[in-house]
Formats: C-alpha cells, sequence, structure tokens
C-alpha cells in the first residue's frame, strides 16, 4: 500500500538506538538520560497510599488542584513570581508532552520557529506536524554561547516562536542574565513567544544564579515555561510535568492538551502534591545531590585521555575524545558500547548540520558503583 509518511526522515531515536544496543551489549548504560537508582521511599509510599486509596481514575485536565497548588508555591519560592494555580499552570503526561502541546498551540502553517542547535529532537518534529518550520542556528563547543546579533538577524516576518533550554541538554551550560534580557528584548521587540524548555532548573551547580523565563516579567507574559517532574524526582518513568503560561496562552495549551492525554496519571500526581508541601529539600538539595554526582565522575576520569568539557547544570558531561579517535561520533559510540560496553550519545544528532566535533554525551544520574566502573573503563581507553 502508497503511503506517505509525514515524517519521512524519522525513525528511531538515538537514545532508542544506544539504549537497546547497551542493552544487547550488556554495557554500562551513559547514554539515555535516566537515572539507574530509586527515588525517595517517601515518594513512593505515598504513590502506593493513593493509588490504594481510590486515586485510579481521571484526575482533571489541567492537574489536581493540590498539584498546582504546590506548583504555584514551588514557583514564588524559586523564582518570586507569582502564578494562578487555576489559569496559568496545567499537568502534562511528561515535559515532552508539554512542548508538543505548546508548538501546536502557537505554530500555525507558514511560521517560522527558531531553535539552537545542539537541540533536543523533539522540537522539529513538532513544528513539522504543526505546519512550521524551523531555523536551526548552531552553537559551538567549548562554551555553546548565543549570538543574539545573529538571533536579531534572522528574524523575519514569518517568526513565531523561539525555543530555549536552559540548562541546557546536552551541553550542560546555562544562561546568564545577559542572554535572558537579550531574549526578552528581542520578544518583545518582534512580538514573538517563547518557548523555554527548564527540565533540569534545579540542577545548576558551583552555586551559580538559578535563572529562568519566570524572573523576567515581560518574557514570561509571552512564554510556555515547561518542567519535569521525572527529572527532579528521579521518575521518568512516570512521565509527569507541567507547562506555566499567562492565562490565555494557558487556555489555548489547554484546549489541545485535552485532546492529546486529556489527564496524566493521577496517584503520581498526588504523591508529587505531598512531596513537595511535606519534603521540599528534594527540590531544594537536588543541586547539591547532582554536583556531587558529576564531581565523582568527573575526579574518576582524571587520568583517561578524554577532555572533558564544563557542566555547568544537568546531569550530563560532554567530552571530547579527539585524543582516542578518529572515528565519526555516532561510530565511535557503537564502538565504545560494542567494544569496551560503556554506551553514550554523540553530538552530533542534536545538530541539523553537524559540526565534525568529535564529542560525546554521558549521563551521571547513577549509582557511585557504575559511575566507578564506567570511569575504569574510560581510563583504559
Amino acid at each position: 500500500m502508497a503511503f506517505e509518511s509525514k515524517l519521512p526522515t524519522l525513525g528511531n531515536s538515538i537514545f532508542s538506538q544506544m539504549s537497546q544496543l547497551a542493552a544487547e551489549q550488556q554495557a554500562i548504560n551513559l547514554s539515555q538520560g535516566f537515572p539507574d537508582f530509586s527515588p525517595d521511599n517517601y515518594l513512593l509510599q505515598r504513590l502506593a497510599y493513593h493509588s490504594q486509596h481510590g486515586a485510579n481514575q481521571y484526575a482533571p485536565m489541567p492537574g489536581i488542584l493540590p498539584l498546582r497548588q504546590q506548583i504555584s508555591k514551588l514557583v514564588t519560592r524559586c523564582y518570586r513570581r507569582s502564578v494562578d494555580p487555576d489559569h496559568q499552570i496545567t499537568v502534562t503526561s511528561g515535559a515532552t508532552e508539554a512542548l508538543f502541546v505548546a508548538i501546536q498551540a502557537i505554530v500555525r502553517p507558514g511560521d517560522e520557529v527558531i531553535v539552537f542547535d545542539p537541540a533536543y529532537d523533539s522540537y522539529a518534529p513538532a513544528v513539522k506536524l504543526a505546519g512550521g518550520s524551523t531555523l536551526h542556528l548552531s552553537l559551538l563547543a567549548p562554551d555553546f554561547k548565543v549570538n543574539w546579533q545573529q538571533v536579531a538577524a534572522a528574524i523575519n516576518p514569518k517568526t513565531k516562536l523561539i525555543i530555549v533550554n536552559s540548562p541546557h541538554n546536552p551541553s550542560a551550560t546555562v544562561f546568564n542574565d545577559d542572554d535572558w534580557q537579550a531574549l526578552q528584548a528581542l520578544v518583545c521587540q518582534h512580538g514573538l513567544y517563547c518557548l523555554s524548555d527548564e527540565v533540569y532548573e534545579h540542577m545548576v551547580f558551583d552555586g551559580a544564579p538559578r535563572l529562568s523565563a519566570h524572573c523576567y516579567p515581560a518574557l514570561a507574559e509571552r512564554s510556555f515555561i515547561v518542567s519535569s517532574f521525572g527529572k527532579t524526582f528521579h521518575v521518568t518513568g512516570w512521565k509527569l510535568g507541567y507547562c506555566v503560561a499567562p492565562p490565555v496562552l494557558s487556555a489555548e495549551f489547554r484546549k489541545i492538551h485535552q485532546y492529546v492525554t486529556f489527564s496524566s496519571f493521577t496517584p503520581a500526581q498526588h504523591a508529587i502534591a505531598d512531596t513537595l508541601a511535606m519534603q521540599p529539600e528534594q527540590v531544594s538539595g537536588l543541586a547539591t545531590f547532582y554536583q556531587q554526582k558529576r564531581d565523582q565522575f568527573v575526579t574518576g576520569l582524571t587520568h583517561s585521555r578524554l577532555q572533558l568539557l564544563p557542566s555547568a547544570a544537568t546531569y550530563f558531561q560532554l567530552a571530547d575524545y579527539g585524543a582516542i579517535s578518529n572515528l565519526p561520533d555516532v561510530e565511535f559510540c557503537r564502538w565504545l558500547t560494542i567494544e569496551h560496553k560503556v554506551a553514550a550519545i554523540p553530538l552530533s544528532v542534536f545538530y541539523q548540520k553537524p559540526t565534525g566535533a568529535r564529542l560525546i554525551r554521558f549521563c551521571f544520574a547513577k549509582t557511585p558503583v557504575t559511575l566507578n566502573q564506567a570511569a575504569e573503563v574510560l581510563c583504559q581507553l
């Protein structure tokens, strides 16, 4: 049967491919970004409690009110911004759903969306499905800084949306105040919208300020701000996130959300609401938790031939393998997984036009044992 695909160039994501290869090879999986340890017992106990006490049917479409109220308090606590639980917060089935819904809500056929490469792989397909196109601006190692003059020059009458990601996956960099101010100025000057992917917001290291689109009022009024409970509470399999947007944008967002998932994992919403209320330190202590893992992994690689780039946030570490091999990064990652039983992600897959850099991404959201085992192997390369 003849069939024309709407996304003809897409297959399985590199994350699925590398995790599958790691499983086949029984390799240490530092590729896909998920923890190999359990979440906090209190959270699991609250999940069991609510699932055993009737919270197993549809949640309200925007999310249960206690969770939206706790999100509002969290935003105030972290960013000193007041957001209305009823009209500005929507709970979603993971941050990826929130990103997709926001794009469908704002992008029309013919619209152009500015994306910064290296970029998370869900952005461009969602824009294409909405009838828009993406304009990719490349950020280069080692600092992956945005050239805001280049951005200003790229804006044209078709430009509708700018997608930003800070803290940034995969580069582990963060926007500073100048970046946010420049973004705000361009969005307001040209009447654009912003989609701010902030799923690693609570993992900023070395005492650096934790900045967000929430901190810039004029920008926030034209933004969808997306966050992830899966990342924050080590429960990526629960697929629970949320989107904060001004009432007009939230109303449009919810029109689409109700026909994508309608509502999200009910007992988990209750469990996370309880945890935010009773154990806020699980959020406030997350940066220290992951900074210790970063430091352990970096220390373990002191005597390796890998050149490590700074990791200022997230739970990712980039490494230049140029002193080890001349293989292209995709081939190198396959070789590393098959021959040495450690899986990583090639950086080129995050670019529309690969730069030729020999960089790979490791995930250090792993137990100390896993990190030590991986470092021991990598130091032998």
